[in-house]
């Protein structure tokens, strides 16, 4: 006698069409929540695409565009446990799009040329003169030739006349005065002044003479994109775009605190004027420099040495100064010939 047996079924989908009406409130709850999650980190992301830095707060979170990974994987997370395939599609985009832009930017290109020349580049912000005894010893340490140095008040130039001797660094030119305003740079190779670029707080610009070459100096210190001040940074950072646009090849360095990334479009269009982000160059172009009080590798890499193409860069560290908020960027750079 035969056994009749049932007819096979489909397996149940697993995210059936009307999931959203049968769906316990936790689901929902889960699938709104990574929707809200998704819809901000997708604005900035948009924004980064678009080569766009926007309005506030766009440009304050793409300092930390990479981070935005952590919700966006939240995000994947409650949509999988909120059975929202839409959700599941739009947070794996999301997570590809963060990743194609963590990528470094810029090319690497050799210098053409024979080597001329070794320098040693250190830029530091003390914040307002704060962590001038902690750059005076990183700099009897380190012996770098060009020191640019940020929010470097009157008191922070006294400490550093009084602890740096002057046969070390006979050359010195500095711009305004009283707190963050105050800005230097120091070099033992022979400097001449120059047109510093304007701005709200002082930017001091030189020319060094190293080995017979002619290298363009500028401090780099735009206003940070605060609330209120977004637009004010974008044009600094567009005074300091012109300045590199204007060398017409010759060898240059931009050095200091950009308030910025490379994930800020007034930054990248500076970098567009044929500069290279020299840590960039030397395999570190995300270590954070700011916040201190993040531990590593938390913050943003806000503190450049940017150069043209006549540089190659070697070593890049980054120092604890003690009493800033800021880390120093020490760079080992090859002049070459062109």
């Amino acid at each position: 006698m035969e056994h009749a047996t049932a007819p096979p079924t489909a397996p149940e989908d697993p995210f059936p069409d009307d999931a959203p009406t049968r769906r316990p409130g936790r689901w929902r709850a889960s699938a709104w929540t990574a929707g809200l999650l998704l819809a901000g980190v997708s604005a900035v992301l948009g924004c980064r695409a678009a080569d766009t830095d926007a309005v506030t707060p766009v440009p304050q979170v793409l300092a930390f565009l990479p981070w935005l990974l952590a919700p966006a994987v939240l995000a994947l997370l409650l949509a999988a446990y909120g059975r929202w395939r839409v959700g599941l599609v739009w947070a794996v985009a999301v997570l590809g799009g963060l990743a194609w832009f963590m990528e470094p930017y810029g090319k690497i290109t050799e210098p053409d040329g024979p080597p001329l020349a070794e320098l040693r580049v250190l830029a530091a912000n003390v914040e307002f003169g704060h962590g001038a005894p902690g750059l005076v010893e990183a700099v009897r340490k380190h012996k770098p030739d060009l020191v640019f140095v940020s929010e470097c008040d009157r008191g922070c130039q006294d400490t550093l006349r009084e602890g740096l001797p002057k046969s070390a660094y006979p050359h010195r030119v500095a711009a305004g005065g009283d707190g963050a305003d105050g800005s230097v740079i120091l070099a033992d190779v022979p400097l001449k002044r120059a047109e510093g670029v304007r701005g709200t707080l002082g930017m001091p610009g030189a020319v060094a003479d190293v080995k017979g070459v002619a290298v363009r100096l500028q401090l780099a210190h735009p206003m940070p994109p605060t609330p209120g001040d977004v637009d004010r940074w974008r044009t600094e950072l567009g005074a300091l775009r012109d300045f590199a646009a204007a060398g017409d090849g010759r060898p240059t360095i931009l050095a200091g605190d950009f308030n910025a990334t490379q994930d800020h479009a007034a930054f990248r269009r500076v970098l567009g004027t044929g500069l290279h982000d020299a840590a960039r160059l030397a395999g570190a172009s995300r270590t954070p420099t700011w916040p201190t009080l993040l531990p590593r590798p938390f913050g943003a890499q806000i503190d450049h040495v940017l150069t043209t193409p006549d540089f190659a860069a070697h070593e890049a560290h980054f120092l604890t100064l003690g009493n800033t908020d800021h880390r120093a960027v020490l760079l080992d750079l090859t002049l070459h010939r062109g």
